[in-house]
C-alpha cells in the first residue's frame, strides 16, 4: 500500500466481527481500516441497518433479489445506487438469514491519497475526499460490481489497525431517511474532522 500517508495494519477482520447485532458491529467499526487495492481511510463514521421493524432498512420489505446478500452471511458487502447517480457500501451484519447492515458514511484517507484525488478531482482537501457515501466509494475505487464481494478476504476487506486505540463515539439520528430518523443508529468518531456534513 502507498500513498502520503502510510499505517501499520493489523489482521482482517473476520467473519464472527459481522455476526451480530448491525448496532454493535457499526459502532466497532469505528477505527477499522477499510482496505481496497492501493487505497485506505480508517472508518470515522457509520449508520447500523437492522432488519424487522426498521422501515428505513431496505430489507424491511422482505426477500427480494436486492437485498438478497443482506439477508446472507455477514462479512459481505451491499452495494447499491443512490439518486441515480451514487453508489453506497454497507457491510452485512447479524446472523445468517436475519437481515442487517452497517452503511459506512466516511473515512480519513490514509493510503493512495494521490489516486483518491484523482478520483474526486473536486475535492480540495484531504477532509472532503471520502466525507459522505457517495463520495467514498468513489474515493475508493467501489462500484455495485463489488456488491456481494466477500470482505473478510479478497481486495476489498476491513482491517484493524496495528495498534489499536481506544475511539470517542458520538450518536447521532441517521441522515436522509424518512422512517425511523429518530433512531440513535449513527455513529462518529467524536471531533474527527472527516465526518460527512
Amino acid at each position: 500500500m502507498t500513498g502520503t500517508t502510510t499505517m501499520l495494519l493489523g489482521p482482517i477482520l473476520n467473519r464472527a466481527f459481522y455476526q451480530r447485532d448491525s448496532a454493535a458491529v457499526a459502532r466497532c467499526l469505528l477505527g477499522k481500516v477499510l482496505v481496497h487495492g492501493e487505497t485506505a481511510g480508517i472508518i470515522v463514521e457509520t449508520e447500523a441497518y437492522p432488519g424487522g421493524g426498521d422501515l428505513a432498512s431496505h430489507s424491511a420489505r422482505g426477500l427480494t433479489p436486492r437485498t438478497r446478500v443482506v439477508f446472507g452471511p455477514p462479512g459481505h458487502a451491499y452495494v447499491y445506487l443512490i439518486y441515480g447517480m451514487y453508489e453506497c457500501l454497507n457491510l452485512v451484519a447479524e446472523p445468517d438469514g436475519t437481515p442487517g447492515c452497517v452503511l459506512l458514511r466516511a473515512l480519513e484517507p490514509v493510503a493512495g491519497l494521490e489516486r483518491m484525488r484523482q478520483r474526486r478531482p473536486r475535492a480540495r482537501r484531504p477532509e472532503d475526499l471520502a466525507s459522505g457515501p457517495g463520495r467514498l466509494t468513489l474515493a475508493m475505487g467501489i462500484t455495485r460490481t463489488h456488491n456481494g464481494a466477500d470482505v473478510t478476504r479478497g481486495p476489498l476487506v476491513v482491517r484493524a489497525p496495528a495498534e489499536e486505540r481506544p475511539v470517542e463515539i458520538a450518536v447521532a439520528r441517521r441522515i436522509g431517511i424518512r422512517h425511523c430518523a429518530d433512531l440513535p443508529l449513527r455513529f462518529l468518531i467524536a471531533g474527527s474532522p472527516f465526518v460527512s456534513r
